[in-house]
């Protein structure tokens, strides 16, 4: 927290209003000063949207006249140079004449939250559209602290708020806190101290939205190419993370299981299919228990469930690695930074189980009889083909992180603001429906865009297996496969796949919540 002198000036302070969006709740009353007494706990949080038949009046952060005026004047003000633009230099000065201090860091955030067509400035729509989804995070935040539910925030939930942030303050050091955004001389923080002292504060580790949107470790689709997701300081530090990682280890074991069957076909689809074997999904699975049995239909699956667990263990703790050698001081990372470290953290987990990934393509192709077990394949393996033959694949495994995790991350983000934006009142919990809605669409947005990776990927670990047939290179495999079957072919068992996607993830989200209860695991 920072000192300073003023705080926001009214000037400030003047420049929103209390009501919420009217893009989330149109016919809102904007409470002008005279909704409630002075005092009223209620005047703290803003007004509840109309029901029908009341008199509706214009929301004045959503574009009434006035309003709207006022923000030009702000914008003015900041746009020390008057070139249309604020960067971090016009906010150094702007914001000192209003007697906020901020540090050159936290101004450097707030332009970059805020540039989305990164021209290193924030223009006038850029800033108001900031301002806007800033306060409704800071909302979200005030209503979480306000334990007590009376719309202001004392000293003893300062000292609650930042526990769970993992910061153990006296209660001295909390009044002082309070004191510096305490306006009126209360003691006590209502919701427009808190608006104005944080409105042009980049607050973005926001515990309640980090606990609510966990996305890779609930839920599991077969494929551990996401990015990792975050714990709070409050979570690392009573050990509730590793309780997390093992209920996703155990939900995904039981997921995997459970879609197991579809899985195999993908494997046979993606190395055998072609235009002239033609492999149907109700054909593959009868020629599985044909050749088989039953039993078959689960082949390549032990493997495949062994690995979650170092897999998992190695891409955590390499991603806490990496967030410290990127140098953020903030107790979670960006999207992009987000993006780079948990790609880099799936590289090496993927490159430290990566021969458990061939053994498990080569036991899910087998016939009966082949290998006896995990440890015969491996042997078998080895005496013929030699250790290279457990990296087969891996350029284009490694090559396919980039973009299933990318696109996944930006989805997934994606979605959950505007959930946040559009739907959230009192909390960040979006609720069983929306968390699986978000998960399994983002999800299968990364599958569908690294599939064809991941195909080549599989044909180059089975390639021994098949008598008589070429050993191609990546670029090699993708030209042929271009010119013998078309695009079309390097979307061999996409079918099979999408089929699991939503078991899958509603499985595996069932098992984590009662792993959860079982390990003791916190919930807000």
């Amino acid at each position: 927290m920072h000192q300073q002198g003023s705080l926001m000036t009214p000037l400030l302070g003047d420049f929103f209003c209390q009501c919420r969006s009217a893009e989330t709740h149109p016919g809102v009353d904007p409470g002008g000063g005279g909704g409630h007494a002075a005092g009223d706990p209620s005047s703290a949080y803003p007004p509840e949207p109309v029901t029908p038949g009341q008199s509706e009046h214009p929301c004045d952060i959503c574009g009434g006249p006035e309003q709207e005026h006022r923000l030009k004047v702000l914008f003015q003000v900041l746009d020390v140079n008057g070139d249309g633009g604020i960067c971090v230099n016009d906010l150094t000065i702007g914001l000192k004449k209003l007697g906020v201090h901020r540090t050159e860091h936290e101004l450097m955030k707030i332009v970059k939250a805020g540039d989305k067509d990164l021209d290193g400035q924030l223009d006038f729509e850029e800033f108001v559209h900031y301002l806007r989804d800033h306060e409704k995070k800071l909302r979200l935040v005030f209503k979480s602290l306000d334990k007590k539910n009376d719309g202001r925030i004392d000293s003893q939930e300062i000292m609650q708020s930042l526990r769970d942030l993992g910061v153990n303050i006296s209660e001295e050091q909390a009044d002082k806190i309070l004191r510096s955004m305490d306006k009126n001389g209360t003691m006590t923080i209502d919701w427009n101290e808190w608006r104005d002292y944080h409105l042009l504060h980049p607050a973005e580790n926001i515990p309640e939205i980090i606990l609510y949107w966990k996305h890779s470790t609930i839920f599991d689709v077969g494929e551990s190419l996401l990015v990792p997701d975050e714990f709070t300081a409050e979570e690392k530090k009573t050990g509730m993370w590793w309780r997390h990682l093992v209920a996703g280890g155990g939900a995904g074991a039981v997921s995997r299981t459970c879609t197991a069957p579809l899985d195999r076909l993908k494997v046979l689809m993606q190395v055998h299919a072609s235009k002239s074997n033609s492999m149907r999904i109700t054909g593959g699975f009868l020629q599985m228990i044909k050749e088989g049995g039953v039993r078959s239909l689960w082949r390549g699956n032990g493997i495949n469930v062994i690995k979650i667990a170092p897999e998992s263990a190695i891409k955590f703790m390499a991603y806490e690695q990496i967030k410290r050698l990127i140098g953020s001081n903030q107790e979670t990372l960006g999207i992009a930074e987000r993006l780079v470290a948990g790609s880099l953290a799936g590289v090496i987990a993927q490159s430290s189980i990566y021969p458990m990934e061939v053994l498990k393509t080569r036991l899910a192709l087998r016939r009966t009889g082949q290998y006896s077990g995990i440890v015969h394949c491996a042997k078998h393996i080895f005496q013929k083909e030699g250790a290279a033959a457990f990296y087969k694949g891996y350029v284009p495994n490694m090559l396919g992180i980039i973009p299933y995790a990318g696109i996944d991350l930006a989805v997934y983000e994606t979605l959950k603001n505007s959930w946040l934006q559009r739907f959230a009142t009192d909390s960040a919990d979006p609720g069983v429906f929306v968390l699986l809605a978000c998960g399994t669409t983002s999800s299968t947005c990364g599958q569908l865009a690294s599939y064809p990776l991941a195909l080549v990927r599989t044909r180059m670990q089975a390639q021994a297996t098949i008598k008589s047939g070429p050993q191609m290179t990546m670029t090699g495999l993708f030209k042929h496969i271009i010119r013998t079957e078309g695009p079309t072919g390097l979307y061999r068992g996409l079918a099979p796949n999408f089929m699991k996607v939503i078991p899958s993830v509603s499985i595996s989200y069932v098992v984590y919540e009662h792993l959860k209860i079982t390990l003791g695991v916190q919930s807000k």
